[in-house]
């Protein structure tokens, strides 16, 4: 098998067309500032390397779900542009996905920032 370096560069031309049109989603716009803000706590903090890593992972988590979901409410409307409240139930269940995804990341989040805030404050 030859790599074609044509095609490679291609599919990541087209992979950063697909993040800039995630970025035109109110909700991906919204987990970037919180992505800004969980980062700067992981810079300033003083994290173990595993729990930085495990940041990291829980932040790709929540940001693939959320794109995951753009796609299947993309292709809904495609498929069915008037409303059909199958449709809505489809979609309400795919961000329900995001909202557990992220709910877990908050919730082992706050297990690792809280004790090295408390540290910092000296409490």
């Amino acid at each position: 098998m030859i790599l074609s370096f044509r095609k490679l560069i291609k599919s990541f031309r087209n992979a950063f067309r697909g993040l800039k049109l995630a970025g035109r989603e109110n909700s991906f716009r919204f987990l970037l500032l919180i992505t800004v803000l969980v980062l700067a706590f992981t810079v300033y903090l003083p994290l173990e390397k595993w729990e930085v890593l495990l940041i990291l992972f829980l932040i790709g988590s929540v940001v693939v779900a959320e794109v995951i979901n753009s796609q299947i409410e993309r292709i809904l409307d495609v498929l069915e542009p008037s409303y059909d409240e199958r449709i809505r139930n489809i979609k309400d269940i795919s961000a329900a996905g995001v909202l557990i995804m992220a709910f877990i990341s908050l919730i082992i989040g706050l297990s690792i920032f809280i004790p090295h805030i408390l540290k910092v404050l000296n409490i």
